[in-house]
């Protein structure tokens, strides 16, 4: 049965198996994954007993904008709605918001989100700065 928690305490072995099974390259830097779960506004994470297998976290300001970031499950574990409740569980946490964001990085993502609401802008692109 997978159990759902709200903490930002994971060791840098938990962090970088979860990633790394998805083939995120952060997953390489394990070390900084620790300290983004814990200065993030919110983290909630799914756990197969003592494996960590699906983490969701939200940067916000606390009045008008969240952004979700790392959305993962371990592919072990997908199809399992694991995705789905991790979903529900961080957007309640920003109903009062006027805006949650989220910039998928691979486009057959997109209609998972569209399931929860989000749209995507017209004429609207996601651009980055990356120190990889």
């Amino acid at each position: 049965m997978i159990e759902y928690r709200e903490s930002k305490e994971f060791s840098e072995a938990q962090l970088e198996r979860l990633f790394l099974s998805v083939q995120w390259e952060s997953g390489r830097h394990p070390e900084r994954l620790v300290q983004g779960m814990r200065n993030s506004t919110e983290v909630i994470s799914a756990w197969d007993g003592s494996r960590l297998v699906g983490l969701v976290r939200g940067l916000s300001d606390g009045a008008t904008v969240a952004f979700l970031h790392y959305l993962l499950v371990d592919p072990a574990y997908q199809g399992q709605h694991i995705g789905d409740e991790l979903m529900r569980r961080i957007l309640a946490k920003y109903e009062q918001l006027l805006y949650v964001k989220i910039m998928p990085s691979d486009p057959k993502t997109i209609p998972f989100y569209a399931r929860f609401g989000f749209a995507q802008y017209d004429q609207y692109s996601a651009m980055v700065i990356k120190r990889m």
